[in-house]
């Protein structure tokens, strides 16, 4: 190593050890009998295999190596590269077509219920569908869709390493809870979260998909911000419960989308926890956070309501269980959630039709 720090490489001006070109320890073998060599091998990394200064650079470390422990020793140097740079924004998902934000301007509306049930709906009805939990504080997915053992893993394609989304469902996921402990609480400051979440959107195989649903986090936050600035986003739809209390958060989740700087078109609201029906009365509702109150906010706010979904328990208890409402044709909540897909796929088709592509927020907006 001291050897390797005397040899300057041009790319960078520096020593092979201060630009953190020498990939492992150089490994030493001492002679096997008499008169035979100690041999040395190293592993330099280069940014690229057609990297100008990659010869004069290994020979030049052959000749300090050689300097420093003797001409006699046999000297192997191998070269690997640095993996081809991520994508510019704007060309990170070059084969999703409509990328949709759910979002809530309140906790506990049932938002990550209604992403997951919205996913496995639009896969159920032939679509491509990729579903990215964005909640780095609070993720969610990996549990309602049974996978919380499992981990991603990469491959190698087109010069990067690319992490292979969790198929489940007919759903690509990921999810930051696939790569930390479900237990412990994930205490990073907003520059770490947003870098952990730009590298599940580029560095992901997420490969041709009709929908890619963003589960948000509440609020409005770094993470919608990074998200703006990283994708275009085709259309948000907000989540809320018809409580007034959550309704007046979903009045700043749109206002967020509909700034000037955002400019991305609200697809329409979904109404959750409308009225409960208890399952030995099936055709009773009773109104516990109020009646249609997402339904007059879409009216004041002149966009659709797409759906309203009931209070039942099987939903809680399917989401828990990790087996979504959606996956079943035979219930009421099952059937609510295949019609709100197909509300999705008809106000997306008619957003294309009538808007231009959304455009990515500027770094300074």
């Amino acid at each position: 190593m001291e050897a390797l720090a005397t040899v300057t490489y041009a790319g960078t001006k520096k020593n092979l050890v201060e630009s953190e070109m020498v990939a492992d320890t150089p490994s030493v073998a001492a002679p096997q009998k008499d008169g035979d060599p100690w041999k040395v091998k190293v592993v330099l990394t280069f940014p690229r295999d057609t990297d100008p200064f990659l010869k004069s650079t290994v020979k030049a470390a052959e000749a300090a190596i050689k300097y420093h422990c003797g001409n006699d020793v046999e000297v192997t140097i191998d070269t690997e590269f640095k993996t081809a740079p991520r994508p510019e924004v704007g060309q990170m998902l070059p084969g999703v077509k409509n990328i949709i934000a759910v979002s809530s301007g309140k906790g506990g509306v049932g938002k990550s219920t209604v992403s997951a049930n919205l996913a496995i709906a639009l896969a159920r009805l032939g679509y491509k569908v990729g579903l990215l939990d964005t909640d780095i504080f609070g993720p969610s997915m990996p549990k309602m869709f049974n996978v919380e053992d499992e981990r991603p893993y990469a491959i190698k394609k087109d010069g990067r390493d690319l992490i292979v989304p969790i198929e489940q469902y007919g759903v690509k996921l990921l999810s930051i809870g696939f790569f930390v402990s479900p237990t412990t609480a994930t205490l990073w400051r907003g520059g770490m979260a947003t870098s952990a979440l730009k590298q599940l959107i580029a560095d992901a195989d997420w490969g041709d998909l009709d929908y890619f649903i963003l589960d948000t986090p509440p609020g409005t936050s770094d993470i919608h911000l990074t998200l703006l600035q990283t994708l275009p986003i085709t259309g948000a739809v907000i989540v809320s419960t018809p409580q007034q209390v959550a309704l007046a958060d979903a009045r700043k989740g749109i206002d967020m989308y509909r700034n000037e700087k955002v400019n991305v078109p609200i697809l329409g609201l979904i109404e959750n926890m409308s009225w409960f029906t208890p399952a030995e009365l099936p055709e009773n509702r009773y109104y516990i956070f109020g009646k249609e109150g997402c339904k007059q906010l879409a009216e004041e706010m002149h966009v659709p309501l797409l759906a309203q979904i009931p209070l039942v328990q099987s939903i809680c208890d399917n989401g828990d269980a990790g087996t979504p409402a959606a996956l079943s044709s035979e219930t009421a909540t099952g059937i609510a959630f295949i019609n709100l897909a197909q509300a999705v796929v008809t106000v997306v088709n008619r957003r294309n039709k009538e808007q231009p592509k959304t455009k990515i927020v500027g770094m300074n907006s």
